[in-house]
């Protein structure tokens, strides 16, 4: 399966803010986009250089910049920009919401991974289970009710214990319930656009596709 493989750091830096793809380094000294906040290239750093965008380059940089902070790749996002038009509702709305209520996703904002690439891996490994069953699908989509869960196995492993232990913000989200001591969580409903705590505007990714 196709996926990015080049340096995380240099897609902050490209779009401008932190996507937090490299879990809790993102929030150290270490952060790259904290190092070197200009876009790179050999004039990013140039002294009172910033980069003119048009109509089209803000409705761009807009889609790039949630479809890097998702992992997805473009055939897959637009795929999903598909399903969000030819459900009823705000498409923009539903876009997110298709890209918030993926397992990958989910798994990450409960705590349980410390980005959504560690995500990933955990889920093709076959730590994870929706509902007492296996599941090693990253793009699978969650529903009310479904339980996801922590095999007995790999609880212990250091990469969960770690996320476990530095998330902070997991009782802030209100469409999902975690028992961090049971390690799984459990989804009440689809997040609204208000619960889903993503500074993007959302419309522009609208306006770029139907361009």
């Amino acid at each position: 399966m196709a996926r990015y493989i080049g340096p995380s750091c240099k897609l902050c830096r490209r779009e401008g803010t932190k996507l937090f793809l490299k879990g809790s380094r993102c929030n150290s000294d270490k952060c790259a986009f904290e190092r070197r906040p200009y876009i790179p290239g050999d004039h990013g750093s140039a002294r009172g250089f910033k980069k003119r965008l048009s109509d089209y380059g803000v409705h761009l940089r807009e889609k790039q910049k949630v479809r890097r902070i998702y992992g997805i790749l473009e055939k897959q996002f637009r795929k999903y920009f598909k399903m969000a038009a030819k459900k009823s509702g705000i498409t923009g709305e539903n876009l997110l919401q298709f890209l918030e209520t993926r397992l990958d996703n989910v798994l990450f904002r409960m705590g349980f991974a410390p980005s959504r690439k560690s995500s990933r891996q955990l889920i093709r490994h076959g730590h994870i289970t929706v509902n007492k069953k296996k599941v090693n699908i990253p793009s699978f989509l969650v529903r009310p009710k479904d339980q996801i869960e922590i095999k007995k196995g790999s609880r212990q492993m250091p990469l969960i214990q770690e996320a476990i232990e530095a998330s902070t913000e997991v009782s802030s989200y209100e469409w999902f319930e975690v028992e961090k001591d049971k390690f799984k969580g459990k989804i009440l409903s689809i997040p609204t656009r208000e619960q889903i705590q993503l500074d993007v505007d959302e419309r522009l990714i609208v306006e770029y596709y139907s361009k």
